[in-house]
Parts: structure tokens; sequence; C-alpha cells
């Protein structure tokens, strides 16, 4: 019995070892992590109720960061065969939920800023879904062929789980990759007050894959050249973990929040002090019409941008460069 209370505390040592104190630090900050996703979480569903189809998506988002800061505690515990298919499956799963919605987010400024059609929510969310589907099965497949054939996680070689598990992120990375390309074509068009939420997506990939590329190399080859496989090997993953998690939140989901917070205060003063819940629907039919009528008038490819739209989400004339650049969106424009 004593045997059994000493495995099982084992489990448990990082949570409040004093030594090696990286395991308390990133459980504090994983538990933030997660209470400030609830809040942010709240925040969004709260302004769903007052913009029609507004960044739905970005709920979906945030489910799979909370996710990803409580698989921290995962990696916090010992490695064994419970934890073990938990790190190995929702790993790549949450970090390919997040990276299909901003791959879809993306996507869909790159229509807006050279005065495309946007997608509707629903369309946003089936891209998100759907990309971040094949991951979802491929990392059932390695997680149940390496259960029903008794190839126990704790009897591999610690190298081995190390390349297993780089080897099962390659779609992964592959996501990361098109998503950074994607977020990089939102800034060519002539719709300025889309691209700064091409800039926050490309802002977030970029320091994203830096930590992927850190993270990979020090498990692949820091670890063992510095001879600390396997003792640094769960730490590495789980700062890489939790700091990309942070990323997602400071960089990506909270500029996007202020921008709705601001445009909607903004929505509110112009319609005096009884603020109802408007419904915004914009025709970029009509959009795209008046564009290529300016095009076509002036005989070249110039830089035409749209004005704000009014508190009722109707379209406005078309303005020149300088004032639409000094003007800036709506809560309906950003839905």
């Amino acid at each position: 019995m004593y045997e059994d209370f000493s495995e099982s505390t084992g489990d448990y040592y990082f949570l409040c070892d004093t030594e090696g104190p990286w395991g308390i630090v990133l459980e504090c900050l994983a538990i933030i992590g997660i209470v400030v996703t609830i809040i942010l979480l709240l925040a969004f569903l709260f302004l769903m109720r007052k913009v029609q189809d507004c960044c739905r998506w970005n709920v979906l988002f945030l489910l799979g960061v909370l996710g990803l800061f409580s698989l921290a505690f995962a990696f916090i515990f010992q490695f064994n065969q419970q934890t073990a298919p938990v790190r190995y499956f929702f790993f790549g799963v949450l970090f390919a939920l997040c990276f299909s919605c901003l791959l879809a987010h993306a996507s869909n400024l790159v229509k807006l800023v050279r005065g495309g059609v946007s997608f509707s929510w629903t369309t946003i969310l089936c891209i998100a879904i759907g990309c971040s589907l094949l991951q979802t099965i491929i990392a059932i497949e390695y997680v149940t062929l390496i259960m029903t054939r008794c190839m126990m996680f704790v009897h591999m070689a610690p190298c081995q789980l190390n390349v297993d598990f780089v080897v099962l992120l390659v779609y992964v990375l592959l996501l990361m990759a098109i998503t950074f390309f994607v977020s990089k074509a939102t800034f060519c068009g002539p719709c300025e007050n889309w691209k700064q939420h091409g800039k926050f997506i490309f802002v977030t990939m970029l320091i994203s894959i830096i930590i992927w590329v850190v993270w990979i190399s020090m498990l692949m080859r820091g670890n063992p050249q510095l001879q600390r496989q396997p003792q640094w090997d769960d730490p590495v993953v789980c700062i890489a973990l939790v700091t990309n998690a942070w990323v997602f939140l400071l960089l990506y989901i909270i500029p996007e929040l202020c921008i709705l917070y601001r445009s909607c205060k903004q929505d509110c003063s112009l319609q005096g002090n009884a603020c109802s819940a408007p419904v915004y629907q914009c025709s970029f039919r009509a959009e795209n019409q008046e564009l290529s009528r300016a095009r076509d008038s002036d005989g070249a490819e110039e830089d035409v941008a749209l004005t704000s739209y009014s508190a009722t989400g109707k379209c406005a004339h078309l303005h020149s460069p300088e004032r639409a650049r000094a003007s800036t969106p709506t809560l309906g424009e950003r839905c």
C-alpha cells in the first residue's frame, strides 16, 4: 500500500517541487490563462448578443486555447500510461484547431481587403473544423495503434517518444506555414481598414513559428547534446505550450476584442444613451460594384478604400485613400 501511495504521489511531484520550480511556475501561468480565457470567452459571447454574425469563430478559437492551458497539466504530471495518450492526442488536435481558426479568418480577410464578399460565419466555422479534422484522425490512429499493439508508451525509449511526438505534428506544421503565408496576403488590397486584423494574425503566426522551431530543436537536438534527456523533455514542451497559448491571447484575441469594444462604444454613442442590439447586414456586392465603377472611371488600378459603415450597417460612398485610412471600421464592418 505504501508503494502504491508513493507511486501515486510521485506523479504529481512537479506540482510542488521547490528545487525545480518550473512545474509550479507553469501551473500558475496555466491557471491564470484558464481564468483569462474564460473571461474573454464570456466577453465574446456578450458581444455576439449585440452583433449578428460577428466573430463566432473566435469562440471556437478560445475553446481551443482553453484546452491548451488545461493540457499543460498533463505535461506537469509525470509521464505515465494515463497522461501519455492525453499528450499525444490533444497537443496536435488543439493546436490544429487554433491554427485552423486563424487560417479561416485570414482567408476571409484576403477577400475583404480586395473588396470581395465576406464568408458567412458558418462557412468560416466549417473551414476551421474541416482543416483540424485531419489532425484528429491522425492522432486517433496513432494512439489506437500504440495502445492495441501492446507498444505501451512507458516502454518506449525517450528518443523514440520524441520522434513520434514531432512526426505526429507534421500536419500542424503545414497548417502553420499555410496560415502564415495567407495572413501575409492580407496586406495586399485597397481596403486598408481590414489589414489590421491581418497584422494580428501575421504577428501571432510569426511568434508561434519561432516558438515551435525552438522547442522542436531543443527536444530533438539540444537536450540529447546537453545530456538532459529525458529530464528536460517535459519542461521544454510544457513551456512552449503555455507560451504559445499566451501568444494567442495577447497578440490576437485581446487586440480583436479591444477593436470590437471600441467600435461598439462608438456605435452606442451615435445611437444615444439607449443602445439597442443592432443588426448589421452589409451589402458587399454593392460595395464591389462601386469599387469596380470607380476603377473603370479612373482608367487605372488605383487604391480605393471604403468608408466606415453607418450605425445601421449600410455601406456608405467611397472615400479617397487619405480619408479612408483616417476612418476606422465600425463594429458591423468587422462581422
